[in-house]
């Protein structure tokens, strides 16, 4: 008597990896070219870094971008939603104010999102006082600095769990 052989199904791949994108909106490439002071420069390669290693010990991969350009930040919004991005951390800097067209965007692909600012925009001229984006965001986090960055992240990391 012959044993038919079972054939090996395909094992499932494993589920992606969840995703966060972190978005920053114009002048943020300055960042670490001011004054110079006692303390080391905080960049946008400095802040990456410590969100992409702490990222990756929960298994979350972290992209970071970022533009001088509204269109271009609108159209990294929608190619998010294609992505599947679990969440987004942004910085809409002078957009803050300004960009209906960014927030249309963050509303239509329904992606949860934390707005960052590094220094506290109601400390500082009353028109920088209003966001456009505040009333969608799942939080906002503002006059922390670069910690902002990670605060904002460890929240996120915390709803993709």
């Amino acid at each position: 008597m012959t044993r038919s052989k079972r054939s090996k199904t395909a094992e499932t791949p494993p589920p992606p990896q969840p995703r966060v994108l972190v978005l920053h909106g114009p002048s943020l490439n300055l960042l670490g070219l001011g004054t110079p002071t006692d303390m080391p420069p905080v960049t946008l390669s400095g802040i990456h870094a410590a969100m992409e290693a702490r990222a990756k010990a929960d298994g979350v991969i972290v992209e970071s971008f970022q533009s001088n350009h509204e269109g271009q930040l609108i159209d990294r919004v929608q190619a998010a939603a294609l992505e599947e991005v679990g969440f987004i951390i942004i910085n809409p800097a002078a957009y803050t104010h300004t960009s209906i067209a960014l927030r249309d965007a963050l509303v239509a692909v329904g992606i949860p999102f934390v707005e960052v600012h590094l220094d506290n925009i109601h400390a500082r001229e009353p028109f920088r006082h209003n966001s456009y984006f505040s009333d969608r965001a799942a939080g906002v986090i503002s006059g922390l600095g670069a910690h902002g960055y990670m605060a904002a992240l460890e929240f996120a990391l915390a709803r993709l769990r």
